[in-house]
C-alpha cells in the first residue's frame, strides 16, 4: 500500500516516536496524580512536552499549553469556551467543520453570530476579513493551511488588519509541523494542534496553545489532581482545561515528534514542496484531470477527473494499492468556494519521508484510469 492520506493522519511514525510510546506502555503512572517518583517522572515528561511546544510555536509558556485528544477538541475549547452571548466571530470559507460546526451550534442556540470570508485571488483577503469586523466582534478563526487545497492564509497580515481587541485563533491541523509558526510574532492568541499529522505523534495527541489575554472556559469538568477540595475547576491553567487522565503515550509521542520537527522542519518543507510540484506538473500533462492546488510545503495535492467522481477515482486508486481521500474532506465551504461542491476532490497528501517513487506511481496510475 502506498499511503497518500497524511493530511488525515500521518501514516508513518518515526522510530523515536514508536520507541517512546512502547516505553510509556511498559511502565507508566498517572501524571499529576500522586507524589511517588514514577508519577512525578511522568509529570516531568508531560511538562517537558508543554515547554517544547511553547518554544516550537513561539508560545506563552508551559502553563498556556493544554493537552487535548485532537485538534477538534482544542478548537471547541477555543470557540465554545472563548465566545460569550452577544459576540460576533469571523471565520473563512477554508475552515474545517471543527471550526464551522461549533460556530453554527452557537449561532443556532442564539448565543452568537458569525461571518465568513470568501476566497479572493485564490486565498483569504485580510482586507475582506477587516470589512467583516463589527463592534461586537470577539474572535477571528483562520486555518494555517487548507486541508483541501493547501492554501496558507497570511496570518500576520490578517492580524494587522484586525482591531487589537479581536482574538486571533489559528487552526494548526494542517500547517503545524510544516510551516514556520510563531504565535508571539504573528499575534496569534490561540493555536490548535493535531499531534498525529505534521507533528509525527500518534492519534490522541492534540493541544491548545493560548496567550495571556485569552481566558477560555472549560468544556469538561472532573478530576485534575490539583485542588481536590474544590468542587469548581481550578482557576489556573492548564488544569482549568484538563480534566481526567491525560493520554501519556500520546503526549510522549508528541514530544518526540516535535523534536523531529524542531530539527528538520525546513528540510521536510522543501521535500513536500518538491513532491507537490512534481504532482502539479504531472497533472498538467494528463488531459482528464484538473488540479485544484498550487505546489505547497504542507504536502497537499487535490484534483478532479473530468468524468469520474472523486470517490470513484479514490476507489479505483485503492484497488491499485494507493490510499487517497475523495469527497468533501469535512470542509464544505472550501469546496463551494472552489466550485467542486458537492462532488468534491481527490486529495493525495504526502509525508516528508516519501519521495519521487510515490509521485511517479500515482501519476502512472492516474494515467491508466479512463
Amino acid at each position: 500500500m502506498i499511503y497518500l492520506d497524511h493530511a488525515a493522519t500521518g501514516g508513518f511514525k518515526p522510530t523515536s516516536v514508536l520507541s517512546a510510546v512502547a516505553s510509556s506502555l511498559k511502565l507508566c503512572a498517572n501524571p499529576g496524580r500522586g507524589g511517588h517518583r514514577l508519577a512525578v517522572a511522568c509529570s516531568e515528561r508531560v511538562n517537558a512536552c508543554r515547554n517544547l511546544l511553547s518554544e516550537l510555536f513561539g508560545g506563552y509558556g508551559f502553563d498556556r499549553v493544554a493537552f487535548t485528544k485532537n485538534c477538534s477538541e482544542a478548537l471547541n475549547i477555543a470557540i465554545l469556551g472563548g465566545l460569550k452571548a452577544g459576540d460576533h466571530a469571523i471565520a473563512t470559507c477554508l475552515e474545517h467543520n471543527s471550526v464551522l460546526r461549533p460556530l453554527e451550534h452557537l449561532k443556532k442556540s442564539g448565543v452568537i453570530d458569525y461571518s465568513i470570508a470568501g476566497l479572493s485571488g485564490g486565498t483569504i483577503s485580510p482586507q475582506e476579513i477587516a470589512s467583516l469586523v463589527r463592534e461586537n466582534t470577539k474572535m477571528c478563526i483562520v486555518t494555517t493551511a487548507s486541508n483541501v487545497c493547501g492554501v496558507t492564509p497570511d496570518l500576520k497580515a490578517i492580524r494587522s488588519m484586525l482591531p487589537e481587541e479581536v482574538l486571533l485563533v489559528a487552526d494548526g491541523a494542517q500547517g503545524a509541523g510544516h510551516l514556520p509558526i510563531s504565535m508571539k510574532e504573528t499575534g496569534i492568541d490561540a493555536l490548535a494542534l493535531a499531534g498525529h499529522k505534521g507533528l509525527h505523534g500518534i492519534q490522541g495527541a492534540g493541544a491548545l496553545l493560548f496567550s495571556e489575554r485569552f481566558d477560555p472556559e472549560p468544556l469538561l469538568f472532573g478530576g485534575t489532581g490539583s485542588e481536590s477540595y474544590n468542587l469548581d475547576m481550578p482557576a489556573f491553567y492548564p488544569d482549568k482545561l484538563e480534566c481526567g487522565t491525560l493520554s501519556y503515550p500520546a503526549i510522549v509521542s508528541l514530544y518526540e515528534g516535535a523534536l523531529i520537527v524542531k530539527c528538520n522542519r525546513e528540510k521536510h518543507a522543501t521535500q513536500l514542496l518538491r513532491l507537490t510540484t512534481a504532482v502539479y506538473e504531472g497533472l498538467k500533462r494528463l488531459d482528464d484531470y484538473t488540479a485544484y492546488f498550487q505546489p505547497n510545503s504542507v504536502g497537499i495535492a487535490a484534483f478532479a477527473h473530468k468524468r469520474l467522481s472523486s470517490e470513484e477515482v479514490a476507489g479505483i486508486l485503492d484497488e491499485y494499492g494507493i490510499a487517497v481521500r475523495g469527497g468533501l474532506h469535512c470542509a464544505p465551504l472550501a469546496h463551494k468556494a472552489l466550485g467542486t461542491y458537492p462532488s468534491g476532490l481527490v486529495r493525495a497528501s504526502f509525508s516528508p519521508f516519501q519521495g519521487m517513487r510515490e509521485v511517479d506511481i500515482l501519476l502512472k496510475t492516474l494515467r491508466a484510469i479512463r
